[in-house]
C-alpha cells in the first residue's frame, strides 16, 4: 500500500504498484516507473462531485499517480502534514489537500453562507475512510482540542480542518482584523463546539 511521509515542505509518496491522488501540478520530482494522469472533473469523483463543488464554491483539481516508485510533491513551499485516518472523517478546506491514498473518499459538505470577510466558502471537503491524507498550510499546524464546555473560536483564514464530533457556527462581531482596518465586510469567526480536534495554521494571511 502507498505510504505518505512529510519531510519539511515536501511530501514523499512511496508507491508499490498502487495509486494515490495528488493536487494537479504538485509533482516536483519522481523516481522509478510512475505515471501521472488528470483525475478529471470533481477531483476524480465524477460529474456529481464537480457540480457539488461548483455550487458550494469549493475548488479541487487532482491527478492520479500510479506505478512503482517514489514521488516528491509540494505546493508553494508550504508546510506539509500527513494525517492518518482509520475509518473516521476529516473535514478540511479543499485548498489544503495535497494528496491522499486509496481507501479514502472525498465529498463536499455545505456548511452555510459564503464567507463575508475572507471570501472563503463555508463549504468544506470531507475525507472519509481508512488511509492517509497530506495537507499543506502556511506555517506549522496546531491541533487544538475542543471539549464539552470548552468551545474554540477560530479566525476563518487560519482554519485548516477538523475531526471528531464537532459543530461549526458563525460568530459575527468585531475581530482582531477589523481593529486593524483589514476587513472588507462583516467580520466573523468560526465557533466550534462538541468534542474533537481543530487544525489551525500559524499564518492567517
Amino acid at each position: 500500500m502507498a505510504q505518505l511521509s512529510a519531510e519539511k515542505r515536501v511530501l514523499r509518496a512511496d508507491l508499490h504498484g498502487d495509486r494515490i491522488r495528488a493536487a494537479s501540478g504538485s509533482m516536483v520530482a519522481y523516481e522509478g516507473n510512475l505515471d501521472f494522469k488528470n483525475a478529471g472533473m470533481g477531483g476524480g469523483g465524477g460529474m456529481r462531485a464537480a457540480l457539488k463543488r461548483a455550487v458550494a464554491g469549493e475548488s479541487l483539481s487532482l491527478m492520479d499517480v500510479t506505478g512503482q516508485g517514489r514521488a516528491y510533491l509540494a505546493k508553494d513551499a508550504m508546510d506539509v502534514l500527513v494525517v492518518d485516518l482509520g475509518g473516521d472523517t476529516l473535514t478540511v478546506e479543499s485548498e489544503h489537500i495535497l494528496a491522499h491514498t486509496e481507501g479514502l473518499r472525498l465529498d463536499v459538505q455545505f456548511a452555510g453562507l459564503r464567507g463575508m470577510t475572507s471570501g472563503h466558502g463555508l463549504a468544506t471537503t470531507t475525507v472519509t475512510g481508512s488511509g492517509q491524507v497530506a495537507l499543506v498550510s502556511e506555517g506549522p499546524v496546531m491541533a487544538l482540542e475542543v471539549a464539552p464546555g470548552q468551545d474554540l473560536v477560530v479566525d476563518p483564514d487560519a482554519y485548516v480542518g477538523s475531526r471528531g464530533q464537532l459543530s461549526m457556527n458563525l460568530v459575527s462581531g468585531v475581530s482582531w482584523k477589523s481593529l486593524l482596518g483589514e476587513d472588507a465586510g462583516e467580520p466573523f469567526s468560526l465557533r466550534f463546539t462538541g468534542h474533537g480536534l481543530v487544525l489551525v495554521q500559524s499564518s492567517e494571511s
